[in-house]
């Protein structure tokens, strides 16, 4: 949109049926279905939230997930009323002395993987009923071969509070998010159900500058080797209920169930309708031809990356973006800030 108004030029090329890449929400029976999984927009940064609100209203969605061991049900993030549920505890004195009793005998002073980092910041007991089985699915390894820096993304609290975020600004556009993406790309062509490297070459030649936000590998025809990622598989299921779960997201944290949480898509806007619909999410092992959800950043993994980077730095005329030009986690807001940076240091706009 913003090339647009600097009278540039732009051609969209989308290998799906739809626009909006994974925010992409489709309407079904009145419920705006997340049809990639769960997007909650979430920041700290006042112009990221308004540049989003000229495009949608959002409403007061707050991310306040269950997890389900056994017929156990824990509130997340880890806070007190996890430590109340878990251990009966009611004052956060209490709750600390309770975890760093149960630290004694595993306390580690550099955590080197997953399991050490965890154990260190809430326990045993959440680490095996909470993190543990989720995590080892979510990841496809054991947490003694994950790095200790993914668990740092979760939030401890000792206080009553169930929203997952810190961010002061939260919700989730009314009528969905497919609406934003039709509003930026209003004017500007876009061609679907189109395979970039199935006319690489055509389309090269039409572009003076290519944004390119596919895998950094598969640009360089995986030259120096495949990076790793885990993909998702997404069940839909159309239930006889108007409030299956009572609670948009309920994470399943044992292993032996193989899907990570189950999405009731009514709820992210406060609706009741009968029949309700479901999303199971299972992850799965990334092979060549599958969607790449998550970047696996471990030293194999981001050494590789390195290397194709500097291919990338060395190609005129394409700019790498996104997770996956990228190969790294990024929330929404760090998208749009980071495009908009992009978009003024590049074009002036």
């Amino acid at each position: 949109m913003k090339l647009k108004k600097g009278g540039k030029t732009s051609l969209v090329i989308e290998k799906r049926n739809h626009i909006a890449g994974n925010i992409y929400t489709k309407n079904e029976g009145g419920i705006n279905v997340h049809v990639y999984g769960a997007h909650i927009f979430h920041t700290d940064n006042k112009e990221a939230w308004d540049y989003m609100n000229q495009f949608a209203e959002f409403n007061r969605f707050t991310n306040a997930p269950l997890a389900r061991y056994k017929d156990e049900l824990y509130h997340l993030p880890f806070n007190m009323s996890t430590f109340n549920q878990m251990w009966g505890v009611k004052t956060p004195d209490e709750a600390r002395a309770y975890i760093e009793k149960q630290k004694e005998s595993y306390k580690v002073e550099s955590p080197k993987n997953l399991e050490e980092q965890a154990i260190n910041l809430v326990g045993p007991d959440i680490y095996k009923k909470l993190i543990k089985g989720y995590t080892e699915k979510q990841w496809g390894r054991n947490c003694v071969d994950l790095p200790a820096f993914i668990i740092k993304r979760l939030p401890v609290r000792y206080t009553y509070d169930n929203n997952y975020f810190n961010d002061q600004y939260q919700g989730i556009p009314k009528g969905g998010y497919t609406q934003i993406i039709e509003k930026l790309l209003n004017g500007i062509e876009v061609r679907l159900n189109t395979d970039f490297f199935e006319h690489k070459e055509e389309l090269m030649a039409l572009a003076n500058h290519v944004i390119y936000t596919g895998t950094i590998d598969q640009y360089f025809d995986y030259n120096l080797g495949k990076l790793d990622y885990r993909s998702l598989k997404f069940e839909k299921k159309v239930v006889n209920s108007n409030n299956f779960q009572g609670n948009a997201v309920v994470n399943y944290t044992r292993k032996e169930i193989p899907y990570t949480r189950i999405i009731e898509h009514q709820h992210f806007e406060f609706k009741q309708i009968n029949p309700t619909i479901l999303t199971y999410e299972y992850p799965k092992k990334w092979e060549v031809g599958d969607e790449p959800y998550y970047p696996i950043n471990d030293d194999k993994n981001n050494l590789l990356f390195k290397k194709y980077q500097s291919l990338a730095n060395e190609t005129s005329n394409v700019t790498f973006a996104g997770r996956l030009g990228w190969y790294r986690y990024l929330d929404m807001d760090d998208i749009v800030m980071q495009t908009l940076q992009f978009v003024k240091r590049h074009f002036n706009e």
